[in-house]
């Protein structure tokens, strides 16, 4: 556990030290399927929102177009998405999950879930439903 007493680790310190935790934890949490984190926010969003317009698929990553690009490439490559074109507009693309993307996507969210239920098994649960209420609070 990590403990905040003022001079050596501020509030935001001691975040930031859990967030890296996380996200090792879950970096080793999607080895079983080679793809890294950019690639497993991918199919997330695709698994949560369906068909996409690349475009769309890079707001909801928040990251280039090109990006977005790049990381469809990658997942293509893999037989885990492809590329569709779109009935309502001729010029457009969409990206879709695969079957083996659907169940690529439900591993790693599964995977995910489980790492970060071993991470958090060391509050209470009225620990956890406070920090809950406070990340949802500071998030918006």
């Amino acid at each position: 556990m990590i403990e905040v007493d003022g001079d050596d680790d501020s509030l935001a310190e001691a975040f930031w030290k859990v967030t890296r935790l996380l996200r090792h934890r879950t970096r080793d949490a999607l080895a079983p399927w080679d793809v890294n984190p950019s690639q497993a926010r991918a199919l997330g969003v695709l698994a949560r929102h369906g068909v996409l317009r690349p475009g769309a698929l890079a707001e909801h990553l928040r990251i280039a177009p090109r990006s977005a690009t790049e990381v469809v490439d990658d997942l293509q490559r893999r037989g885990l998405v492809e590329r569709r074109p779109d009935p309502n507009d001729r010029r457009a693309t969409l990206v879709a999950l695969t079957p083996d993307g659907v169940r690529t996507s439900s591993g790693i969210r599964a995977s995910r879930q489980a790492e970060a239920e071993r991470l958090f098994a060391e509050l209470t649960p009225g620990d956890r439903a406070e920090l809950a209420r406070i990340l949802r609070t500071l998030h918006g």
